[in-house]
């Protein structure tokens, strides 16, 4: 079990990242095999989390931070409105803010992974007919509960990427952006207090177990 189920939402998020793939792959194979290489490499590396804290959050940008749609994930978070209302530096600076802030919490979360069990369902792809945008679901088996992720990824040039999660029907993307407006609110649609006071934060995401 995780010892703190707070950050328990983000390693559900960051779980299904991935190394390189192309564009025509089945993105629920795609899904599935790298949930299963990030586990791997969380029980390799566990201890590295204690012994250097840096090479370990390196290990895990490496792995997910180039499959995750960064700058389309900020700008659902930062909304239309912030986001026009941000400067171009502003929201560039909010993107590396946001990216570094999961990351950092992803880490800590990683070190207190135990044997959790992920399964993917599968559905017929035809990479010919497939849509721009797909949903993959999976199951989280903590041992006591069984829990619903729905990832929501889209193709681009490079291949599928990440751009939201849905797990225990609790959306990502949503409680981020409204974190953002909450946070906007309190410095007075100041956007550059609210980027600069950001803090990722999902909650334990509905998971108790």
């Amino acid at each position: 079990m995780l010892a703190n189920h707070k950050n328990y939402f983000f390693s559900i998020f960051f779980v299904l990242c991935s190394f390189e793939t192309n564009a025509e792959e089945n993105p629920y194979i795609y899904i599935d095999t790298n949930a299963q290489l990030m586990v791997e490499t969380l029980k390799k590396n566990k201890q590295l989390f204690a012994n250097d804290r840096d090479l370990f959050e390196d290990k895990i940008k490496e792995i997910f931070e180039p499959m995750i749609d960064f700058r389309l994930i900020a700008a659902s978070v930062m909304g239309k409105k912030y986001y026009f209302k941000a400067t171009k530096d502003e929201r560039v600076e909010f993107i590396e803010i946001f990216k570094d802030s999961l990351l950092d919490t992803y880490a800590e979360t990683l070190a207190q992974w135990e044997d959790q069990v992920i399964e993917t369902i599968f559905v017929e792809y035809d990479s010919e007919k497939a849509p721009k945008s797909i949903e993959v679901k999976q199951e989280l088996n903590t041992g006591d509960s069984i829990y619903p992720i729905l990832y929501k990824l889209r193709k681009t040039e490079n291949g599928w990427a990440i751009i939201n999660i849905i797990i225990n029907g609790v959306n990502l993307g949503l409680t981020f952006r409204n974190q953002f407006r909450a946070l906007a609110d309190e410095h007075d649609e100041n956007v550059t207090l609210t980027i600069k006071n950001w803090v990722s934060d999902a909650g334990n995401a509905g998971i108790d177990g």
